[in-house]
């Protein structure tokens, strides 16, 4: 009865994932991610110091 009850809980957040995820346009969360650490990445470049000559030695 024990375990029943303790994967119930997983059980129905599955279910209702697959529920969602089918039925919804839900976002790709790994190219939202990887689109945001490349947009990151650019706003970086763009305001980053330029080199100092004294820095190359």
């Amino acid at each position: 009865m024990g375990i029943i009850r303790s994967s119930f809980p997983f059980l129905m957040g599955t279910l209702s994932g697959i529920f969602i995820a089918q039925n919804y346009n839900v976002p790709n969360i790994k190219k939202l991610g990887n689109s945001t650490v490349s947009m990151a990445k650019e706003l970086e470049q763009k305001y980053r110091k330029p080199k100092s000559r004294n820095d190359d030695v």
